[in-house]
């Protein structure tokens, strides 16, 4: 396992390093009230739920967004696939997903993912809210950040945008360290997320419109989720 983590770790590194997709970062800001992460259904939380308020160091709120032509499926059906075989969607080399038994209709809610990283990297995560056009899961305790991602898409005319959106806080101090401060994690999350967006592209059979489009924000104050 050690070994091919480490095979996997500089097989990604070095697909990044020549990926040829254009990445439009947009650059880095302060964010405001509008940056903090929506509440979360109350009956999805319990003890195991790490939330942004327990996490350590600034609150970040990125998104990646792809615009998608010619593609072959709708919105809806994007998500579905997604939630049906999400390991399909990350970088396999390095990055292993593990789930109990699923309902027929994949991932839904109060379901749980193992996604299995490099070193002390694993994160669980729970589905908190599922719909026809977006897929929410919160971290777990263990994760190596505290926080929400979702997964949404819609159809925009005659394209179909696809996005990820996080709020997250570093899970513990070695992890601030590398993510905020060493930058380590910080472009290792950027790489697993872009190749996320471009296996939705190509999941959906069509074309990527103008590369991949990420923004960041982050605030300093503890983070707490939007009000209701």
């Amino acid at each position: 396992m050690l070994a091919r983590w480490l095979l996997g770790t500089v097989l990604v590194t070095w697909r990044y390093l020549w990926e040829t997709t254009p990445l439009y970062r947009g650059g880095e800001c302060r964010g405001d009230e509008r940056d903090r992460p929506p509440p979360l259904p109350g009956e999805t939380v319990d003890g195991r739920v790490q939330r942004v308020e327990d996490g350590c160091g600034s609150l970040f709120h990125r998104l990646f967004r792809v615009r998608i032509v010619e593609a072959e499926i709708d919105a809806g059906r994007l998500i579905e696939l997604i939630c049906r075989d999400f390991k399909r969607f990350i970088p396999s080399e390095v990055v292993t997903i593990r789930a109990g038994e699923l309902r027929v209709q994949g991932l839904d809610v109060a379901d749980e993912l193992l996604v299995e990283m490099p070193g002390p990297w694993n994160g669980p995560v729970r589905v908190v809210h599922r719909d026809a056009e977006s897929l929410h899961l919160a971290t777990l305790r263990g994760h190596m950040e505290a926080g929400q991602v979702q997964f949404r898409a819609r159809n925009d005319d005659d394209l179909l945008v696809f996005e990820i959106e996080l709020w997250a806080r570093s899970g513990s101090r070695l992890v601030h360290l590398l993510y905020t401060r060493l930058r380590l994690a910080k472009e290792v999350q950027l790489n697993m997320w872009v190749r996320f967006c471009l296996s939705a592209v190509t999941a959906s059979g069509g074309r990527l419109r103008d590369g991949v489009h990420i923004s960041t924000r982050w605030l300093d104050s503890p983070a707490t989720a939007r009000p209701s």
